[in-house]
């Protein structure tokens, strides 16, 4: 086990990719030379070169449409998306080309491209930096929907998104780019988590708590404190975002009988929608309460002075956590 960031958790386990297989390419604003603006790829161009590891012009979609090409060669291009903000430009590419090709070919073409998005707030950027645009792509098939929260995660799953045979939007969050954690870089691919399953981070009873990329160690926090009340909280670590690993979270609130859902994206038409809905549908006998979601809002990003105000925080995810278990909370009295 190895002590590392995140980001250079994701850097080794790009580097493991690049050697196992010749065919894996890297394709990104800056992230040669400079090692990309958060330095997650430095190094790599220098030792794979630059036929592998490819400065592109500030064009997404010009980007996307050589992986695409490069995807029908029969390579296996690893797109850097430098802000969540900017994968606009690429959308139609992703959404009407990439997540189709497949299927309109029956099967003959695959679409191996793994499009990494360094995503959320917490940073001190304005918008366009700091957004949050998963929901967009979880609801288009074909596509796989990936989110990690921490360095061992974000080591293996960099290298099963590229390893799969479909598209995979692989979802950092930039504000944990600097937390550390150990990492098994000896890890068997085979023999790991498949990127598709939810993980449960702690064990609970009385509440179920579900997040996803940057807000799993909130999650975990919450559920620290929360024991001083005596309420045991299992926090759920969504991973995989598109397909929904229901198995997981339906078990848990069977056993608990209360769901909490939480991410920076706003609520309307957000994953803790999809969640909330599923869920419902699932253990609509075995709910003691409302499902209960503790997002961002439904507003631009905002200025960075006031972005702590819109992420969730400790108190507002165990504000949640009151409302699900009936304890008084921030809208006592005005709820009915």
């Amino acid at each position: 086990m190895t002590q590392m960031t995140f980001a250079r958790a994701i850097n080794s386990g790009l580097r493991k990719s690049l050697e196992h297989d010749s065919k894996v390419i890297l394709l990104g604003e800056d992230i040669g030379t400079l090692g990309g603006v958060f330095r997650v790829t430095d190094g790599l161009q220098k030792d794979f070169g630059k036929h592998r590891v490819v400065d592109t012009p500030l064009a997404e979609s010009g980007i996307m449409g050589t992986a695409v090409g490069l995807a029908y060669r029969g390579y296996r291009p690893v797109v850097e998306i430098q802000f969540d903000g900017f994968i606009y430009p690429g959308f139609d590419q992703i959404v009407c080309q990439v997540a189709k090709l497949h299927y309109r070919t029956q099967g003959a073409v695959k679409m191996p491209i793994t499009i990494r998005v360094p995503f959320g707030g917490g940073i001190g950027s304005p918008e366009h930096h700091s957004e949050s645009p998963e929901a967009y792509f979880t609801h288009t098939s074909g596509l796989r929907v990936i989110s990690v929260s921490n360095p061992q995660d974000a080591y293996t799953m960099i290298q099963q998104a590229i390893a799969s045979d479909d598209p995979v939007l692989y979802f950092e969050p930039k504000r944990r780019y600097h937390d550390k954690g150990e990492v098994d870089e000896s890890q068997d691919l085979a023999a790991a988590l498949s990127m598709e399953q939810a993980r449960i981070v702690t064990e609970g009873k009385d509440v179920t708590l579900v997040a996803y990329g940057p807000l799993v160690k909130t999650a975990r926090d919450a559920a620290l404190a929360a024991e001083d009340d005596g309420i045991s909280i299992e926090v759920i670590d969504l991973r995989s975002l598109a397909p929904v690993d229901f198995a997981t979270v339906e078990a848990s609130v069977r056993k608990t009988g209360r769901l909490v859902i939480t991410h920076e994206a706003g609520q309307t038409g957000g994953v803790g929608a999809e969640v909330a809905a599923g869920i419902t549908e699932r253990c609509f006998h075995y709910l003691e309460a409302a499902p209960v979601r503790v997002t961002g809002f439904d507003i631009p990003y905002p200025y960075s002075k006031l972005e702590m105000h819109h992420l969730p925080g400790l108190d507002r995810i165990l504000d949640g956590v009151d409302r699900a278990m009936g304890r008084p909370n921030s809208l006592s009295g005005l709820e009915g």
